[in-house]
C-alpha cells in the first residue's frame, strides 16, 4: 500500500539517526541523574547538540564544545565572583567575553570556530543565572561541565560505537566531484560554441565552491571512525593542489579564448594539441564513483608536456602577439598537466589510507598544504561589528532586566548573547532569526503540554522515555536533514528541552514557564532587532567587499617574492569565489561591479605578479620593477564598481610597459641558450601575456613603441 504523497517520507539512515540520537539522550539523563547531578537535562540537551548523521563530525564537535564549555566556565569563574557586586560592570564583563569570542570565532571559518564561539556564550549561559546566587557559582560552573561532559561522552559513543556512519563516502563523494568539475571545466575548453562556455562558467563556479566546501569538511577528518583518518593530509594537500590548478586552467582558457578572437577561429595545430592533452586529462579523471583515477605514466606525462610545449614552436611569419600568446599557452599548458598529475596521484593516496596503508607524502605527490585558517577569507572588520552587535544586545538586555528586576531578565540576556553568536556568519542575521523565533512561538503549545500536562505524570527513566520518544524520535529525523535542521532544533531544544529543564530547579509550574518562555522571546527578538540595526547588510554590498579586499591583496602581493604567499593568494581567492556566487545570486544575479568570473580574472593576475616578481631581473633596466609597482598602485587605487580591466584602461602607460616587455623576450629561445634562463624567460613571458590579457583584454598589438611606452623606458 503507498503511502499518500502529503505524509513525511523518512529514509531507513535517517531514522537510526534519530534512534541514536534519542537512545544517546536517555543515555546522558540515567547517568547524569544517577550521578545526583543537579540539572541533568542539560546533559540530555548536550547530545542532540553534538548530533550529527556522521560520526566523525560528532566527536570533533564533541572535542570543541567541552573545550569551549571548560573556557566559558573558566571567564564564568573569574568575572561572577570578582563583579556581582556591581551588576552594570558584571554586565559588561560578560557582554565583552562574548564579544571577544565571537570575533575570534568569526576569524576562523572552519568546525573549529564552534569552540571559541561556544566559549562566549557558555559564560553567558552560566554567568547570569548565577547572579542571584554568586556563592554558589564553583558548584554551578563544576555542575555544568560535568553535566555536558556527559552528554557528550554519550552521545559521542553511541554515534561512535551503534552502526557508526563514517565520512569516507560523503569525503570522497566530495573529492571525485571536485575532480569530476574540473575535468568537465577542461573538456569543454576548446568548444566555442555558446553552450560550451555556459557550461565551462558552470563548472569553474561548482569547483570554487567545492574547494571551499572540502577543505572545512576535511576538518573533522583526523576524528572519523573509518582509516579515512589515515588521509588527513593527503586530503589537505589534494585541497591545496586543485586551488593551485584553477588558475592554470583559467589561464588555458583565457589563452585560447584570445587567439579564437584574433583569428576568428583556433589554428588547428592549437585545437588539435590542446584537444588532445585536455581530452586526454579530462578522461583520466573520468572513473567509477568512489574509484580513484589510475596516475598518468611518466612516457605519457612526457608526451602531453612535448606536445604542449611544442605549441610555442610557430612559423617565422607569425606576428609578435601571436608567438607570445602560444608561448604563453604552452606554459599554463604544461603547469596545468603537473597540477593534474598531482591532483590524480593524491587521490591516490587516499585510496591507499582508506585501506590502511597510509602513504608519506613526498615532494612529488604534492606540496605541503597550508592550514585552512591560512587560506579562508576573513572579514575582520565584519567580525568586529558582529561582536559590537553581540555585546550591545547583551546590555541593553541586561539593562532592561536590571532595571525592571524581572525574574525573566536572566533568560532574555542569555539568548541575545546564543543567537547574536549563532548567526553571525551571515550577511544580513536578522530574517534567519526571526525564521528561528517564529518556530519557537509555534513551538510554545508543545512545549506547554510536556511540561504542565505530561512530565508530572514521570515517575522514572522509563516513563520519561515514554512520555519523550513521540516528539524526539519525529524531530530527530528533521535534525538529520539539511534542509530541515534549524526548524527542528529550534523546535526540539528551544521549545521543549529547553523548557523541560524548569523541572530541574523545581519551577515546573504555570508562571515559571510563561516567565522562562517570554525570556526566551524577547532574547531572540532583542538579537533580531539590534543585528538589523546594526550590523545586517545586502548581499551586492557584502559581494563588492569581499571584492575590495582581493584588489587591496593584489596590491600588496607585488612586494610579496615567497612562494608560499602567491599560493596562499590563489587559494583565498577561489575561497572568495565560492562567496561570492550566492551572494550575486542572493541580489538578483548581478551587482555593479562584482562577477564571479571577475575574480578569476584576479586570481590569474596574483599567479602572473608571482612570475613577474621572480624574474623581473630578466627585463632591461628598471622595466620589471616599474611595471610591478604600477599593478600594485593600480589595485590600491581600484575604483569600487569597475571591473579590473576597466579600472586599466586610464593607465596607458602600464600597457605600453608590458608590450616593451614582452617585445625584449621575443623570440623566447633566441634570446638565451642555458637551458635554466630558456625556462625562466617562457615563465616571464607567459606572466606578462597573462598581465595583458587580463589587464587590456580589448587593446590592440602594436609592433612599433608608443611616445608613452619611450618615456616609461
Amino acid at each position: 500500500m503507498r503511502l499518500p504523497r502529503q505524509l513525511p517520507r523518512f529514509s531507513a539512515a535517517e531514522m537510526l539517526f534519530s534512534a541514536k540520537c534519542f537512545g544517546a539522550a536517555m543515555l546522558a539523563m540515567a547517568v547524569a541523574s544517577w550521578a545526583g547531578l543537579p540539572r541533568p537535562f542539560w546533559a540530555l540537551m548536550t547530545t542532540y547538540i553534538v548530533a550529527n548523521p556522521l560520526a566523525g563530525a560528532v566527536r570533533s564537535k564533541a572535542v570543541f564544545r567541552l573545550l569551549g564549555t571548560l573556557l566559558g566556565c573558566a571567564a564564568t569563574l573569574l568575572l561572577v565572583p570578582a563583579l556581582v557586586d556591581a551588576p552594570e560592570l558584571l554586565t559588561l564583563a560578560l557582554a565583552l567575553w562574548v564579544a571577544l569570542c565571537l570575533f575570534v570565532s568569526l576569524l576562523d571559518r572552519t568546525p573549529r570556530a564552534y569552540l571559541f564561539m561556544l566559549a562566549g556564550y557558555s559564560a553567558a549561559l552560566i554567568g547570569f543565572p548565577s547572579v542571584g546566587a554568586p556563592l554558589g557559582v564553583f558548584d554551578t560552573a563544576s555542575a555544568r561541565v560535568q553535566e555536558i561532559a556527559i552528554g557528550i561522552v554519550c552521545g559521542t559513543l553511541v554515534h561512535s560505537l551503534v552502526w557508526p556512519v563514517g565520512m569516507a563516502p560523503t569525503l570522497v563523494g566530495l573529492v571525485d566531484h571536485t575532480l569530476a568539475d574540473a575535468a568537465a571545466w577542461l573538456r569543454g575548453m576548446v568548444q566555442p560554441a555558446p553552450s560550451a562556455a555556459a557550461g565551462r562558467q558552470a563548472a569553474r563556479r561548482k569547483l570554487a565552491g567545492d574547494i571551499s566546501q572540502l577543505r572545512v569538511m576535511a576538518t573533522h577528518v583526523p576524528f572519523d571512525t573509518s582509516h579515512l583518518k589515515w588521509t588527513a593530509s593527503a586530503v589537505r594537500a589534494l585541497q591545496h593542489e586543485v586551488a593551485a590548478l584553477t588558475p592554470f586552467a583559467s589561464a588555458v582558457d583565457d589563452r585560447l579564448q584570445a587567439l579564437r578572437d584574433a583569428d576568428g577561429r583556433l589554428p588547428a595545430d592549437v585545437e588539435r594539441t590542446v584537444g588532445e592533452v585536455l581530452a586526454r586529462l579530462a578522461d583520466n579523471g573520468r572513473t567509477a564513483p568512489g574509484t580513484a583515477p589510475a596516475p598518468l605514466p611518466d612516457a605519457e606525462l612526457a608526451a602531453l608536456h612535448a606536445a604542449a610545449r611544442s605549441l610555442g614552436d610557430t612559423t617565422p611569419h607569425a606576428d609578435a602577439w601571436t608567438r607570445a600568446l602560444r608561448t604563453g599557452l604552452a606554459v599554463r599548458l604544461e603547469a596545468l598537466i603537473d597540477a593534474w598529475a598531482a591532483c590524480v596521484r593524491l587521490r591516490q593516496h587516499i585510496d591507499a589510507g582508506l585501506a590502511g596503508r597510509p602513504v608519506p607524502l613526498s615532494a612529488a605527490a604534492g606540496r605541503s598544504a597550508p592550514a585552512a585558517r591560512e587560506v579562508l577569507h576573513r572579514d575582520v572588520g565584519m567580525a568586529a561589528w558582529s561582536a559590537l552587535a553581540a555585546a550591545l544586545a547583551i546590555c541593553l538586555c541586561s539593562a532592561f532586566w536590571i532595571l525592571t528586576g524581572w525574574p525573566g531578565g536572566a533568560a532574555m540576556a542569555m539568548m541575545a548573547a546564543v543567537f547574536c553568536s549563532f548567526f553571525a556568519g551571515m550577511d544580513d542575521p536578522a530574517p534567519s532569526i526571526y525564521a528561528f523565533l517564529k518556530v519557537l512561538l509555534l513551538s510554545l503549545p508543545l512545549a506547554a503540554l510536556y511540561v504542565l500536562v505530561l512530565m508530572p505524570l514521570v515517575v522514572d527513566l522509563t516513563t520519561l522515555a515514554l512520555v519523550c520518544a513521540p516528539a524526539f524520535l519525529v524531530l530527530g529525523v528533521y535534525l538529520g536533514r539539511p534542509a530541515t535542521f534549524m526548524k527542528a532544533m529550534a523546535l526540539l531544544l528551544s521549545g521543549v528541552i529547553g523548557t523541560l529543564s524548569l523541572h530541574d530547579t523545581g519551577q515546573a509550574d504555570f508562571a515559571s514557564f510563561l516567565n522562562a518562555m517570554i525570556g526566551q522571546v524577547l532574547g531572540v527578538a532583542a538579537a533580531a532587532v539590534v543585528t538589523a540595526l546594526v550590523r545586517s547588510v545586502s548581499a551586492d554590498w557584502g559581494a563588492r567587499r569581499i571584492q575590495r579586499m582581493t584588489w587591496r591583496e593584489l596590491g600588496r602581493l607585488p612586494r610579496q617574492a615567497d612562494d608560499a604567499q602567491a599560493r596562499l593568494h590563489a587559494a583565498r581567492v577561489l575561497d572568495r569565489i565560492g562567496l561570492l556566487a550566492p551572494r550575486i545570486a542572493q541580489a538578483g544575479g548581478t551587482v555593479d561591479g562584482v562577477n564571479a568570473d571577475d575574480a578569476l580574472v584576479d586570481l590569474r593576475i596574483g599567479t602572473d605578479l608571482h612570475a613577474l616578481r621572480r624574474h623581473a631581473a630578466l627585463l632591461p633596466g628598471r622595466l620589471g620593477p616599474d611595471i610591478l609597482a604600477q599593478v600594485a598602485r593600480l589595485f590600491r587605487e581600484h575604483p569600487a564598481g569597475l571591473t579590473t580591466g576597466q579600472a586599466a584602461q586610464d593607465r596607458p602607460a602600464l600597457a605600453d610597459g608590458i608590450d616593451q616587455a614582452l617585445r625584449a623576450l621575443l623570440p623566447t629561445e633566441a634570446a638565451a641558450s642555458p637551458a635554466a634562463q630558456v625556462e625562466d624567460r617562457r615563465a616571464l613571458l607567459a606572466a606578462l601575456v597573462g598581465l595583458r590579457r587580463n589587464l587590456y583584454p580589448t587593446r590592440p598589438w602594436t609592433a612599433a613603441p608608443s611616445t608613452t611606452e619611450e618615456a616609461f623606458a
